[in-house]
């Protein structure tokens, strides 16, 4: 039969178990709000250049970093979908691991494959977020 009520020292394990997953969550928010807020000053800048009058010869060469500027709202966006990808399988290996322990079930093989999955998604978002910042930068940025 099942215990489904665990004694203390029991509890005291799963909590353990739990810190890792639990901090690498907390990473994965961190992260896609730093992400977020890149790309919503990305978007605004898109918003700001697309906004100049065809008409306004001054300023109509900044349309031309427009296709950067995608290209980095490209990059932000799969890093914080990817991030979020980790964060999802994180959160499932909390569950697994806590459904898994009050059933008394092993759940080793899958928790590990887990969290190297996430581990892997959030890798990528990191990779994303450096091709990102690679390009940010550009001389067009210091103009309105």
């Amino acid at each position: 039969m099942f215990d489904f009520i665990p004694d203390t020292a029991r509890l005291v394990q799963i909590f353990s178990q739990a810190t890792a997953p639990t901090f690498f969550l907390g990473a994965v928010a961190g992260f896609v709000s730093l992400m977020a807020s890149r790309l919503s000053g990305v978007m605004e800048r898109v918003r700001t250049l697309n906004a100049i009058a065809d008409d306004d010869h001054a300023r109509a060469h900044l349309k031309s970093d427009v296709e950067r500027l995608r290209r980095r709202a490209h990059l932000l966006n799969s890093g914080i979908l990817a991030a979020l990808r980790g964060g999802l399988c994180a959160t499932l290996l909390l569950a697994i691991l806590f459904i898994t322990e009050f059933i008394g079930l092993e759940y080793s093989y899958g928790a590990g494959l887990l969290f190297v999955t996430a581990t892997c998604f959030l890798g990528f978002a990191l990779f994303r977020f450096a091709q990102e910042a690679r390009i940010s930068v550009n001389e067009a940025d210091e103009y309105q």
